[in-house]
């Protein structure tokens, strides 16, 4: 009995062996974008709205996403989602959805822009694949003096909202993949294109109306255009706030969706 256990464990080593080689080759035969979507299912697994994902399986994706390059998803400037002719129109190619993540590419025609909105509950990756892009950022901030009773001072006027500058820089391709996270990181944000650009955008969970995850929109303020009493910062000064205001979508704003013509994801 004792020989029948060993040998057995001999052929089960065995096993999992052949199977762990088999396993690599297959990883090494997909394709970047199925790729991307295997570990998407592994990141986001265990995620829901608010949840974000473990800082290994952050990095793990972030890792996959850096080296993601246009050549992978089948693109190339000289598309005419691309052209100037074609601003402000904002195409959209949808390559995967689902109740845990979404997967899709923002394309951007030069002087295009995404204008200033947020992604609640949500971690979002997003991968500058080419071009040359302005991305301002902000979070909600709670960095304001107390009310003389102890309280935040929260009551501010005309429905405004104090939020703490997190980027307002150009990034130009090829860049690492910049992160977002529900209360971190530059949750808002607005994408202005210098040059044609394409984002690959990654999100978990995706926009969802029924649940109330649903896109807004903001105007920003710089924060010396409003004086409110009780209210000042702390730390950088005024030029690290602002004040941000919901509105409606833009009517300017014009996102097309289109087909997805790159490389194909299997879904399982």
């Amino acid at each position: 009995m004792q020989m029948g256990i060993e040998q057995s464990g001999r052929g089960g080593k065995g096993k999992v062996s052949n199977e762990s080689k088999k396993g690599k080759r297959r990883q090494r035969k997909l394709s970047p974008v199925q790729r991307l979507y295997e570990i998407c299912k592994e990141v986001f697994a265990d995620c829901g709205p608010g949840i974000v994902p473990s800082p290994e399986k952050v990095e793990k994706l972030a890792a996959l996403l850096d080296g993601i390059t246009q050549v992978d998803v089948g693109l190339r400037p000289s598309m005419p989602f691309f052209s100037s002719e074609r601003a402000p129109v904002i195409t959209y190619l949808h390559l995967h959805e689902c109740d845990k993540f979404s997967i899709g590419i923002f394309c951007l025609p030069p002087t295009s822009v995404i204008p200033l909105h947020n992604h609640p509950g949500m971690t979002v990756f997003s991968k500058l694949l080419f071009g040359t892009m302005h991305i301002k950022s902000y979070d909600w901030s709670d960095e304001v003096d107390k009310n003389a009773d102890g309280t935040m001072a929260n009551g501010y006027p005309d429905g405004l909202r104090l939020a703490k500058l997190k980027v307002n820089s150009e990034f130009t391709a090829p860049c690492g993949p910049s992160i977002l996270y529900p209360a971190d990181g530059g949750n808002m944000h607005c994408f202005t294109a210098r040059t044609a650009c394409a984002v690959l955008d990654v999100l978990g969970p995706p926009y969802c109306d029924p649940e109330g995850r649903h896109c807004q929109y903001y105007y920003d303020y710089p924060f010396g255009s409003f004086s409110v009493e009780n209210v000042s910062v702390l730390a950088e000064g005024e030029e690290g706030y602002a004040w941000l205001k919901e509105r409606e979508k833009p009517e300017d704003l014009s996102v097309v969706g289109v087909p997805y013509s790159g490389p194909k994801i299997a879904r399982k």
